[in-house]
């Protein structure tokens, strides 16, 4: 098979590098930035470059991209994409990417389906890219009615193939909505959590529960404006819920009312052994 990758950052590049180390597809790979084209060459991550000439000979197309910039590469390429050939993107939002991209790919007669892997990091581009990111991770796919299991089934295949754990569908609406507090607001958190005036005088005091708080402030303000744009609804919601639990504990410190911290923090508790480690 060979698969044609657009970006080659994290999610792009592990893609790539997965691909090569794990079976024996070939990877034709883009990226705007040049010399992350020239590593991707160097270490045998791609095969040769992503180009209009060679983008028809693709079997499977990966679009590894902001969600704006997802949409609007399809819409410049559609037309040499493969009429046999199956579009996955693999943006972190689902509702915005698959509504503009589904008639796309009806008008020009190629398989699309939304997608979204669960795994990352906190560091982003191809030098933090891994051949084993997806080991164990779920990936995410948005069928619809016109979805055919057949290319399922082959997507199937290919993800496993890399070390993805197994699939989990959703529709673009029920991704999102979770997504906005399994991901976006846990990242919106830990962004306010390092402004404290205190976070700047941590050394020598900070363990791990620290470490677990600030992983994710390092993180692209760019490409995470646009998924909280664009998820705005459902992350408002969550963090509006945030705060009033927060506000909660708050009220309990400032009457120094110890029942009522101690029924929240034991709620806490009994909720996460509830939820699991997942």
């Amino acid at each position: 098979m060979i698969v044609g990758i657009v970006g080659l950052g994290l999610i792009g590049g592990s893609m790539a590098k997965s691909i090569k180390n794990r079976t024996a597809h070939t990877v034709y790979g883009a990226d705007l930035n040049a010399e992350t084209m020239t590593m991707a060459r160097m270490c045998g991550a791609i095969d040769a470059p992503l180009t209009a000439e060679n983008l028809p000979e693709c079997d499977l197309v990966l679009v590894a991209i902001r969600p704006g910039a997802a949409v609007e590469w399809v819409r410049q390429n559609a037309a040499c994409i493969s009429k046999s050939a199956i579009l996955v993107d693999l943006c972190g939002v689902k509702r915005t990417v698959v509504e503009a991209i589904t008639p796309i790919a009806a008008e020009h007669g190629f398989a699309y389906i939304g997608g979204h892997p669960m795994a990352g990091r906190e560091r982003g581009g191809f030098t933090a890219a891994t051949d084993d990111l997806y080991v164990g991770a779920s990936m995410i796919l948005t069928p619809d009615a016109r979805t055919d299991m057949q290319l399922l089934e082959t997507l199937k295949a290919f993800f496993l193939d890399i070390g993805f754990a197994g699939l989990t569908f959703s529709t673009p609406a029920e991704h999102d909505r979770i997504i906005a507090f399994t991901s976006q607001l846990a990242h919106i958190t830990s962004s306010a959590y390092v402004k404290s005036p205190e976070a700047q005088k941590r050394r020598g005091f900070s363990a791990g529960s620290f470490q677990d708080m600030t992983r994710v402030a390092r993180l692209d303000e760019d490409m995470w404006t646009e998924l909280f744009l664009d998820d705005a609804d459902y992350l408002t919601s969550e963090l509006e819920v945030l705060v009033g639990h927060l506000t909660e504990y708050l009220d309990a410190l400032k009457a120094r009312d110890a029942q009522r911290l101690r029924a929240l923090l034991k709620e806490g508790r009994e909720l996460k052994a509830t939820a699991g480690g997942n």
